[in-house]
C-alpha cells in the first residue's frame, strides 16, 4: 500500500503555481485535514512546500526564513546555508 504527500508545483513562463493535499497523518490516523503546506515567505516572493514528517518540515521552513531574511531574499545561498 502506497501512501505520501502531495506537493506539486508548476512553472510556465513568468507564473508559477503550488499546491499541497492538506492532510498530516500518525502512522495511519489523520490527525489534520486542513493544514496549510504550501508558504509565502520573505516577503511573498518565495513559495515553499514541505511534505514528510510534519515536526521535521515546520522546523526546517522555520530555518529557511530565518536564512531568507539575512541573506536578503537570496534563494539560492539560503536554500544551500
Amino acid at each position: 500500500m502506497f501512501r505520501g504527500t502531495t506537493i506539486i508545483c508548476v512553472r510556465k513562463n513568468d507564473r508559477v503555481a503550488m499546491a499541497g493535499d492538506g492532510q498530516v497523518t500518525l502512522g495511519s490516523q489523520i490527525i489534520k485535514s486542513g493544514a496549510k503546506k504550501v508558504r509565502r515567505l520573505y516577503k511573498g516572493s518565495v513559495l515553499a512546500g514541505f511534505a514528510g514528517s510534519t515536526a521535521d518540515a515546520m522546523t526546517l521552513l522555520e530555518r529557511f526564513e530565518t536564512r531568507l531574511e539575512e541573506n536578503s531574499g537570496d534563494l539560492m545561498r539560503s536554500a544551500v546555508s
